[in-house]
């Protein structure tokens, strides 16, 4: 039941009239309603739009009409933040709201009871997340270690059960309801995987309309990237940037004097640069001596976190922020739209490689400074 984005395209209105020509009827049925006068809605999970409501009176409604065959629906009462996935089957259905069970054709009814298995798998995993967070700061430093190795045990559990489920109703279109979170939980390579298997329910234009709109954004995101990485080679443009005492410096200051800087763009509330971090502390005190500079420029809003994170963060090198979150000038200047993300920058000035972490940011400074063990 749980609501999730919808994606959209143009040609959602054409995919969805290929679902079957003149469409079937729909009958929902509601019971057990806990508001009275509230909006309920059967949403169209293609195109993202209502397709009927009605109002709820004496604790039940009803709404009929037609939708295309096979069409991936949902019903939700107005702002609810749960929803009931539904496929149009020509079928009446019943949705009992006490305890959430939806009943009708063999289909709907196994999709509701697999709906209800995912609502219980979020619940305790957002319970979990939710009592980490609720823990006070000092607290949650003491138990992140063990919270890290946690949650990405119950990560990885969700994405099983989410892939298992698929895999287990291959052959119909309960896996509709489950493909729509498939690739943040899995990732897109495995949506992708699954969209071109040539199951049967691949072939629906929910699926098809998913599988274009992540092609879309990895063209996007391609296109991104080669724009950001356009500017290797040539040489760096200047920024002008307040340190934490408030000073204000320029980029010029240290890059293109003579020495190898690495332009570090992170924020305090940036769980990855977090994880990356010690991995840029060991080379700047490997090689900072041999001449290495840094300069980080933070994507922060607020002062106290940005000095608070270079101070636990064991960051001892140049550090400057605009403090206007992503609309630091380094977003124009540089095309900064991810973090953490940097520019390895040689003596004279000129950018020679972006985005280096972990192994690939030693392995370039180890070849930059082969006298240095």
């Amino acid at each position: 039941m749980k609501a999730t984005s919808i994606l959209m395209l143009t040609a959602a209105a054409t995919l969805l009239l290929s679902c079957s020509g003149d469409g079937v009827k729909y009958d929902v049925t509601g019971i057990n309603v806990p508001k009275d006068g509230e909006t309920v809605y059967i949403m169209d999970r293609l195109s993202g739009n209502p397709i009927d409501s009605a109002v709820v009176a004496d604790g039940t409604f009803r709404m009929q009409g037609k939708a295309a065959k096979d069409a991936f629906l949902s019903v939700h009462l107005k702002d609810a933040a749960w929803l009931f996935p539904m496929i149009n089957d020509g079928e009446a259905v019943k949705i009992n709201f006490t305890d959430s069970v939806m009943t009708g054709s063999a289909l709907n009814t196994k999709l509701s009871e697999c709906d209800r298995q995912d609502a219980l798998e979020y619940g305790a995993y957002y319970k979990f997340v939710q009592d980490f967070l609720a823990l006070s700061d000092s607290e949650q430093a003491v138990r992140e270690p063990e919270f890290i190795r946690e949650y990405e045990t119950r990560i990885q559990n969700y994405s099983d059960f989410y892939l298992k489920m698929i895999e287990d109703n291959k052959d119909n279109l309960i896996p509709l309801a489950f493909m729509n979170n498939l690739p943040s939980l899995a990732g897109v390579d495995k949506f992708m995987e699954i969209a071109n298997s040539g199951a049967p329910f691949t072939k629906h234009p929910f699926v098809q309309m998913m599988k274009s709109k992540l092609e879309e954004d990895a063209a996007k995101e391609k296109e991104q990237e080669e724009g950001k990485n356009a500017i290797i080679g040539k040489k760096f443009l200047d920024l002008e940037e307040a340190d934490p005492d408030g000073n204000m410096h320029k980029l010029s200051e240290y890059v293109g004097k003579g020495q190898w800087v690495l332009v570090d763009f992170w924020a305090s509330w940036c769980g990855p640069c977090k994880a990356e971090m010690p991995n840029v502390v060991e080379v700047y005190k490997k090689y900072h001596q041999a001449g290495f500079e840094i300069v980080g420029v933070s994507f922060d809003q607020k002062k106290e976190p940005w000095v608070k994170a270079i101070k636990e963060w064991d960051m001892p090198w140049i550090h400057l922020s605009d403090l206007k979150f992503w609309s630091n000038a380094a977003a124009g200047i540089y095309g900064v739209n991810a973090i953490p993300d940097n520019l390895l920058i040689d003596p004279e000035g000129t950018i020679v490689a972006r985005g280096l972490r972990g192994a690939d940011l030693k392995a370039k400074l180890a070849s930059v400074y082969p006298d240095v063990k």
